[in-house]
C-alpha cells in the first residue's frame, strides 16, 4: 500500500538519508543532573540552576531548571510579567502567597505541582524552618522576567485549598 505525504524539508523523516547528521546534534538532548548551570538569575536564600535554556540547548520558548530554597527563606513580592511558571516540589514544603496584598496562601509538598499564571503577584516561601525546599521550575520563555513589587502584605493570609477532581472539597 503506497502512502503519499507532503514532506517539509525543514523536518526530514527518520528514513531520509541526510537526516541523521542534523538530528544527531539538533535532536533530543539529555542534561545530566550534575551538570546544571548556576550562571543564572539568583535570589538571596535561593539557588537556581538552569538545565534547559537558549544558551545550553537552543530552547526558544521555555526555561527549565532547579531551585533550592534555604530553610525559612522567602522571596519578596513579585510577578513574572507575561510568563507562565510551573513549580514541581521534589522535597520539602512550599508555601505560596499571592494576590494584590498576598492575601491568599496554599502549601505544596513532594510530588505536587504549582502553577503561577502571568502577572500574578506572589511570594515563594520555604515553609520549613529547618529543611531545604527542592523544586523543578519551568517557565514559558527563556527570558528572565521578575518584577519586584512594593506592596503591603496582608497580616493573616486567607488559606486556599487545592480543588481538583480528586479533592472536590479542597485539600492541603
Amino acid at each position: 500500500m503506497a502512502h503519499e505525504h507532503d514532506h517539509d524539508p525543514a523536518h526530514p523523516h527518520e528514513h531520509d538519508r541526510d537526516s541523521a547528521p542534523r538530528w544527531k546534534h539538533d535532536g533530543v538532548r539529555v542534561i545530566p543532573g550534575n551538570r546544571l548551570d548556576a550562571n543564572t538569575a539568583q535570589t538571596p536564600g535561593m539557588d537556581r540552576k538552569a538545565a534547559i535554556n537558549f544558551a545550553r540547548v537552543g530552547a526558544q520558548k521555555l526555561w527549565a531548571g532547579t531551585v533550592t530554597i534555604h530553610a525559612n527563606a522567602k522571596t519578596g513580592a513579585h510577578h513574572h510579567g507575561h510568563l507562565e511558571s510551573v513549580i514541581y516540589v521534589v522535597s520539602g514544603r512550599a508555601r505560596m502567597r499571592w494576590g494584590e496584598h498576598l492575601e491568599f496562601t496554599a502549601e505544596a509538598g513532594p510530588g505536587d505541582f504549582i502553577y503561577v499564571p502571568p502577572y500574578v503577584p506572589h511570594q515563594e516561601i520555604n515553609a520549613s524552618p529547618t529543611e531545604v525546599l527542592q523544586c523543578v521550575l519551568c517557565r514559558s520563555d527563556g527570558e528572565a522576567v521578575a518584577i519586584n513589587l512594593d506592596i503591603e502584605p496582608a497580616e493573616k493570609p486567607e488559606q486556599v485549598l487545592w480543588v481538583d477532581p480528586t479533592h472536590p472539597h479542597g485539600g492541603v
